[in-house]
């Protein structure tokens, strides 16, 4: 049997994943059947067959023996977890495949709920985020084919297809009276990860738009450039995890470990002892001290809850934002001799408080509510002493605020955090004058 496979790869057309594996499981897995065949469930396995059976002798038409076996493994794998599946050999080299990113789609993460596609979160500068796809949304309808009843990896087999071609998307959003179609254009994926500006003199901000093996070292060198332009240091800085659906576990520990010295990151537990795995931060920080708000929603998943977990138990960040999605579960890709595979759930887990991230996400210190601010001119504006005919003028100039003020409409939640920024920045520098 071949080695497993670490299935830490975001598939940027539309599959859920998020991961790592220890190259003990397979041989753990053979040893296990190994001794479970004295302990079969024989009554189960005569309903088993007694059903085959019925099916192969009674549907209306006939059925190949590997159709029906495949069926019932899928079955026995979609009835354990949204994440756990069954990958055919078509399946799984287009997992393998999809690694480069270099292929027809439309740049959403998805997982099932309830039998229909629940969109994740979209991704940045695809052709799903430009048509106004949003983290929550089901869709019910790919073109004419209703969801329902699709397998997950059924519809990313529809959602992929030739750069240029369209497909019409039907979709359920919460506070909307009837389904919204859709139509999106597919693009070949090609995500830029990181990127870095300054809001403010001294004020950074770093966007991770999802979790790849370079991330961490990107990250590094985005806040080096915000620093190089800030005289070498920076007095705070957002970092941006909102949709971002995931990725590699280890591009999260190392984002995590720029900004903690000391202690846990995550941890993981699972059955075995092979599932069980600790990462720790080493002596570095990144901006030495300043402070951090990260920004979360509920796109933000798997490798994003991760850091957004260990800054916030380690009182390094504020969390500002929504409650994110609560993905904190390891998916193991298991190869089989018949080049399929199993895409297994193994292991939860846990920011370093020995909080589960699954099903609850991370919950933030300060919660936004999604909102738009928009300018509107009063209608009586009050008299100040700059009103006032042959008023003496300041000496000192003023600032434009014209950025702050653009930032509020544009992004609201981003001008929040760094107002947030800004006022944490003040108080420590007024403690440190005391």
């Amino acid at each position: 049997m071949q080695r497993p496979i670490p299935i830490l790869i975001l598939l940027l057309a539309a599959f859920t994943a998020g991961g790592f594996i220890n190259e003990h499981l397979v041989a753990t897995a053979q040893a296990d059947m190994g001794a479970s065949r004295q302990n079969l469930p024989l009554d189960e396995l005569r309903a088993f067959t007694e059903t085959f059976t019925v099916i192969k002798k009674n549907y209306v038409e006939p059925v190949e023996d590997k159709k029906l076996l495949e069926s019932a493994v899928r079955g026995m794998l979609s009835g354990l977890d949204p994440h756990s599946s069954y990958l055919d050999g078509d399946d799984f080299k287009q997992l393998r495949e999809g690694t480069s990113g270099e292929f027809g789609g439309l740049g959403i993460e998805v997982s099932m709920e309830d039998g229909f596609v629940k969109v994740v979160s979209p991704i940045d500068d695809t052709p799903a985020a430009r048509a106004g796809i949003e983290a929550g949304d089901l869709i019910v309808r790919l073109d004419d084919a209703p969801v329902k009843g699709m397998s997950l990896s059924d519809a990313v087999k529809i959602m992929r297809g030739k750069k240029g071609t369209k497909i019409m998307l039907t979709i359920i959003r919460e506070g909307e009276e009837k389904p919204l179609k859709i139509s999106i254009t597919r693009a070949v994926i090609q995500v830029t990860a990181v990127r870095g500006r300054e809001l403010d003199p001294g004020y950074g901000y770093v966007r991770i738009a999802q979790f790849q093996v370079n991330t961490g070292r990107k990250l590094r060198e985005e806040v080096d450039k915000l620093k190089a332009a800030n005289d070498g240091s920076l007095k705070g800085l957002v970092l941006d995890l909102r949709n971002n659906p995931g990725g590699v576990l280890t591009a999260a520990v190392s984002v995590s470990d720029a900004f903690i010295t000391k202690g846990l990151i995550v941890y993981t537990e699972g059955r075995t002892a092979d599932s069980e795995q600790k990462f720790n931060a080493s002596p570095d920080d990144l901006l030495g001290g300043s402070p951090i708000v990260v920004l979360v929603n509920g796109g933000s998943a798997s490798a994003s809850e991760i850091v957004a977990g260990a800054l916030q138990d380690h009182n390094r960040a504020i969390i500002m934002g929504s409650k994110t999605f609560g993905k904190g579960s390891v998916q193991t890709v298991l190869p089989m001799k018949s080049d399929a595979a199993l895409k297994l759930t193994t292991a939860r887990y846990y920011t370093p408080n020995g909080h589960s991230i699954q099903a609850r996400g991370i919950i933030p210190d300060i919660e936004l509510k999604n909102i738009r601010v928009t300018e509107v001119d009063p209608e009586f504006e009050g008299i100040t002493e700059r009103n006032l005919t042959g008023h003496l003028e300041n000496e000192e100039s003023e600032g434009d605020d014209s950025e702050t003020k653009s930032l509020a409409s544009r992004d609201f939640a981003l001008y929040e955090a760094l107002n947030l920024l800004k006022a944490v920045a003040i108080l420590d520098s007024k403690k440190t004058s005391h």
